[in-house]
């Protein structure tokens, strides 16, 4: 009997402690959940894994963002990334900056300003998802955050008008809005930024407007050496003397000999865009504008291999 009830005691304790090592278990589990499930910081040492040889083609799709803020301000840069800067397109023709990276009247300007007027196309730097699209009217006025499966996400501020929508699947060299002069600016200009894990770098290390093109097929970011690098990014790419520039600069196009008064009549057109409804085509589409399908290419960078989705913006004139 002894023996049979020191047992019992034996198996209770157990048993109890077996609930307790669970709870904590809980517990545990309970603090690690994040609280915010709408917006998931990503992790810094997932950043470093991918960092290595890969770049994080999805790693976004399995992320759950919100689109209230533009930057992450409690994330961390990785140690080294590869960024992909293949199959891009310059969001703008224009080859005049007019504001570095960095510190400015005594705050840090998180871009680079690029001379535009108002109603220049702005487009896609690469493929990727809208994430927000909002209006600001004490900083970047009207503008939209495009996430790449590169790791970056690119801002554009102070548009004149938003040609996109949140969540919609972009490609590089779509239209996503046109140049502007909206919240907090002095003078029609783009505000173009370039975000990797919710964090401004300058993004005169990866786009050389004056040149329009990037500064490599991959460039691979490291914290301990970036603070030298963008310094010296600045110099090359970054503004050039007073801030002087003729138009020819900022439309990105060679200067024009005389022209004839019907084409430079044609060239002061308004800028119209057409929103792709399901079932049209570019050529249905230029059947209803009446306009040439090969004019349609040439205004938007498209081939005859192109293909729209609804709700893409097409520029007719």
């Amino acid at each position: 009997m002894k023996i049979e009830r020191i047992s019992r005691i034996f198996l209770f304790a157990s048993l109890l402690m077996m609930g307790s090592q669970s709870a904590s278990a809980q517990d545990l589990l309970a603090r690690q959940t994040p609280i915010d499930r709408k917006v998931k910081v990503l992790d810094t040492l997932m950043l470093r894994k991918f960092s290595q040889d890969n770049e994080f083609d999805a790693l976004f799709d399995t992320q759950e963002w919100g689109n209230e803020r533009v930057h992450n301000r409690q994330a961390q840069l990785p140690e080294s990334y590869k960024i992909n800067l293949r199959n891009f397109c310059m969001p703008t023709t224009s080859r005049v900056v007019t504001s570095n990276f960095g510190a400015r009247w005594g705050r840090r300007h998180e871009g680079l300003d690029i001379k535009v007027y108002t109603g220049d196309t702005i487009r896609a730097a690469f493929s990727g998802k809208v994430r927000v699209v909002k209006y600001n009217r004490g900083g970047y006025g009207k503008y939209v955050v495009i996430r790449h499966s590169n790791g970056l996400e690119t801002v554009y501020g102070h548009l004149s008008k938003q040609l996109v929508i949140e969540n919609q699947e972009v490609r590089a060299g779509d239209v996503i809005g046109l140049g502007g002069n909206t919240g907090r600016s002095y003078g029609s200009h783009l505000h173009f930024e370039t975000l990797l894990n919710g964090i401004p770098i300058n993004p005169a290390l990866l786009f050389d407007f004056r040149a329009q093109d990037v500064t490599a097929d991959v460039y691979t970011f490291r914290r301990n050496t970036y603070a030298s690098e963008s310094e010296e990014a600045t110099r090359l790419r970054g503004k050039q003397g007073n801030g002087s520039y003729t138009p020819e600069e900022v439309r990105g196009v060679a200067i024009p000999t005389l022209k004839p008064a019907k084409e430079q009549q044609t060239a002061s057109v308004e800028r119209k865009f057409h929103k792709v409804k399901k079932g049209e085509t570019l050529s249905s589409i230029a059947r209803k504008y009446g306009v040439n399908l090969k004019s349609i290419y040439r205004l938007n960078n498209f081939n005859a291999k192109t293909k729209i989705k609804p709700g893409n913006m097409v520029r007719y004139r």
